[in-house]
């Protein structure tokens, strides 16, 4: 009967393994770093929804904090809340949410893929991704919340094309094309190393 104590759970690491293996946790200051980032964009998000807000009730500084936030320019002065001004307020609001959800993949998939497991088996709270998360997935992942990303700073610029040159308009298009066909070549070829691991076992 095999002794418990030398398995390979159990055995120790010999010095230069040990030093390589623990250096994983230098990664540790990056993700608290992503958390402290990611404190900013909830800041950054409370104040743009308090100054919507208060432009909604006809507060002025609030709405020509918005406007310079955005970059609206109009012919017009703007003194109340328009259309397009709320379309363009939302998506930025909505952009910082998608990126926020970002960071926490980045975050919470990073850690528990390059770092240590968070042993989140069985709790309720554990994210649905999180139970097959790995390596390829954590990538195709990342790709498609940059596509979305990317989706969104597109539509407001074609809501604000008037403030933008051709140019400027046909290279973001050009842009988001490049990351769809990025995240569409990462996608294939994650599922051809799928399928060879599968046909190789």
């Amino acid at each position: 009967m095999s002794d418990p104590a030398q398995s390979p759970a159990n055995r120790p690491l010999r010095p230069l393994p040990a030093i390589i293996f623990a250096s994983r946790w230098l990664q540790l200051p990056l993700y608290l770093g992503l958390i402290a980032a990611q404190a900013v964009y909830v800041v950054h998000f409370l104040v743009e929804l308090w100054h919507l807000i208060e432009a909604a009730f006809g507060n002025q500084h609030a709405l020509q904090a918005l406007v310079t936030s955005i970059g609206y320019k109009s012919d017009v002065a703007v003194t109340s809340l328009n259309e397009t001004v709320i379309m363009l307020v939302v998506l930025a609001l909505i952009d910082v949410v998608m990126i926020s959800n970002l960071l926490i993949m980045v975050i919470v998939g990073g850690y528990e893929t390059f770092v240590s497991r968070l042993d989140l088996e069985g709790h309720r709270d554990q994210p649905e991704w999180l139970s097959h998360v790995n390596a390829s997935v954590l990538k195709v992942k990342l790709a498609l919340s940059i596509i979305g990303i990317s989706s969104i700073h597109l539509l407001k610029t074609f809501i604000n094309a008037g403030n933008y040159t051709d140019k400027v308009l046909v290279a973001q298009t050009a842009i988001h094309v490049v990351f769809l066909l990025s995240a569409m070549a990462i996608a294939y070829t994650d599922k051809l190393m799928s399928a060879g691991y599968k046909a190789s076992h």
